[in-house]
């Protein structure tokens, strides 16, 4: 694989695992955008964005992680 894209779309490809992670992480961030949309945030709003956003990074942490042992399996 010569670039993290194409990595990234042969594990879509191939991965059901990566590809249920790639599925949550876009769902999360569309939630996040939601939030932000809005004019004012409750402190309800502010914790639900602040529980969002660790669980996008939680997400996006396990994505590349896989990414990381494919390339090691690749070597």
């Amino acid at each position: 694989m010569e670039n993290l894209e194409e990595l990234k779309a042969h594990l879509m490809a191939t991965s059901e695992d990566f590809r249920k992670l790639a599925s949550e992480h876009s769902d999360t961030h569309r939630q996040l955008e939601a939030l932000e949309a809005k004019d004012h945030l409750t402190m309800d709003d502010e914790a639900e964005e602040h529980r969002l956003k660790k669980h996008k990074l939680h997400l996006k942490d396990q994505m590349n992680q896989l990414v990381s042992q494919y390339k090691e399996q690749m070597a």
